[in-house]
């Protein structure tokens, strides 16, 4: 059997947008990802839908993967002939373990590469305002461990040299052994007013930043329970971040959200949340089958006189099996109608005219559109329109290999803002919440829906909302939550 190939691959410090074009590659071609805890969930989204996921993340108290277990799954796995990429949060070379991990794969002749990462010594200085070089007061910067295989887990450090020669230092995971750093830097020489920061989740919309110097940076750290991941930077450019700091004034920055998903397709409303400085936990993750139809039906498309979508994925997913049949758009010439905004504006994308389903005259032979959902609400929909037909677009399941990997970022967040952006999405809530423990959600979560039709489906299924935008658009969700932020924070 030919080998396969291993890729070792620098996450980025939690933006997801921060992963290098190399790395995103290597991540949609793996078959195999042996990925850490920092790494941000999401990137797992542009995976193979069959590709395995291993997680070999370490929590306090929890079982990990030692190191030489995840060694010897990479030998392993490529050894099968698989192509397997190690996702390591920030750099892998920055205090990473890749050397091991190469050495370990290159002993057995196992082709590789490594693909560096922004390492989060600088880019969460930087998501918190503070460029660690600046030519005015910082003309050096280093990287240092905060914590080490000493007996007394204290970093081995030339405390002496790094003091008196270093402007700007940049500490990883050093909560613990905070009081520790500051003490020796003022034995040192650094004066006790050298401004620090630490920074919690940097680059993430729940960053947490605390800022003060040597001389109160524990205390003030104590007081915020300011825990790992952390980076502590110590300089005088520190002192920059009061005129430039940019990330931590987006108007829903440290706003943690669920988002609640009904389709495969990307969502452009979380994208506007995260773009405005959210912090969005999307669930759960649904995967698609092709759904199997007879040729006839498409045969038979030019004898409707309307055909209903039930979402724009399914819109999408229509035209698509349309052109992959190579039928001929002229086919149609039914009224269109959908149900939703989104749904509309995927028919204008398509150069066609749509209807909300409202304004439907009740006239007509009608053709429904939708995922394996619509069987479900056939009856209802003969309720409402009398006689329909089907057509089957996909069939969608939950992806439970993401279960796992949602709960634990839902275990790490505090959770202020749950998001309904359909009313599919509520009764998709209902079902799958306890799953990922939000069965009772606490009495400070915002609930926000979506349009009058969402917001009467949740008071229906028990879930009152305490806002609705002013049109059911993206842009007026976003108006909405910014001014709900606001009341919050009054």
């Amino acid at each position: 059997m030919q080998k396969g190939k291993v890729y070792l691959v620098g996450a980025g410090p939690g933006d997801a947008e921060l992963i290098t074009v190399k790395g995103l590659e290597a991540i949609k071609r793996a078959d195999v990802i042996l990925y850490d805890r920092l790494i941000n969930p999401n990137l797992l989204n542009h995976a193979q839908t069959d590709c395995e996921f291993i997680y070999c993340g370490k929590l306090p108290n929890r079982h990990f993967l030692r190191q030489d277990v995840i060694n010897s799954l990479l030998v392993e796995k490529a050894l099968a002939g698989k192509t397997v990429v190690r996702l390591k949060g920030g750099d892998p070379s920055v205090f990473g373990r890749v050397g091991e991990e190469a050495l370990a794969v290159a002993e057995h002749n196992i082709e590789f590469e490594m693909v560096p990462g922004i390492t989060s010594g600088i880019a969460a200085p930087l998501y918190a305002g503070i460029p660690v070089t600046h030519r005015d007061c910082a003309g050096s910067f280093a990287i240092v461990t905060a914590h080490d295989k000493t007996p007394n887990g204290k970093p081995d450090i030339d405390w002496a040299g790094l003091s008196s020669s270093i402007k700007t230092i940049a500490f990883y995971m050093g909560v613990k052994n905070l009081q520790y750093i500051c003490d020796n830097l003022i034995k040192h020489g650094k004066s006790p007013n050298t401004p620090a920061i630490i920074i919690q989740w940097g680059t993430y919309g729940r960053q947490k930043s605390v800022e003060g110097t040597l001389d109160t940076i524990v205390d003030l750290a104590q007081k915020e329970n300011i825990t790992n991941p952390a980076i502590t930077l110590v300089g005088e450019v520190v002192a920059a971040r009061e005129r430039i700091s940019w990330f931590e004034k987006k108007a829903l920055f440290g706003r943690q959200m669920v988002l609640v998903r009904t389709g495969t397709e990307e969502s452009k409303l979380a994208l506007e949340l995260k773009e405005n400085g959210a912090d969005v936990i999307e669930f759960p993750k649904w995967r698609k089958e092709k759904a199997y139809f007879e040729p006839t039906q498409l045969n038979n498309l030019r004898s409707y006189d309307q055909i209903l979508f039930a979402s724009s994925e399914a819109a999408n997913d229509f035209f698509d099996i349309l052109s992959e049949n190579k039928k001929d758009l002229r086919l149609i010439t039914a009224e269109l109608y959908g149900t939703s905004v989104k749904t509309i504006k995927a028919l204008e994308a398509k150069g066609l005219t749509g209807f909300y389903i409202s304004e439907r005259k009740a006239v007509g032979k009608l053709l429904i559109v939708g995922d394996q959902q619509v069987i479900e609400e056939e009856e209802n929909y003969k309720d409402n329109f009398g006689e329909v037909d089907l057509f089957i677009t996909s069939f969608k399941s939950i992806d439970s290999k993401f279960t796992p990997i949602i709960q634990r970022q839902l275990e790490e967040s505090e959770i202020d803002t749950l998001v309904f952006p359909n009313s599919k999405s509520v009764h998709v809530f209902k079902k799958q919440s306890s799953r990922y423990g939000m069965g009772n959600l606490p009495e400070t979560v915002q609930v926000v829906c979506m349009g009058t039709k969402t917001k009467e489906t949740a008071e229906a299924c028990g879930i009152l909302p305490n806002k609705i935008p002013a049109k059911p658009t993206i842009e007026a969700f976003i108006e909405c939550l910014k001014e709900e932020y606001q009341l919050v924070n009054i």
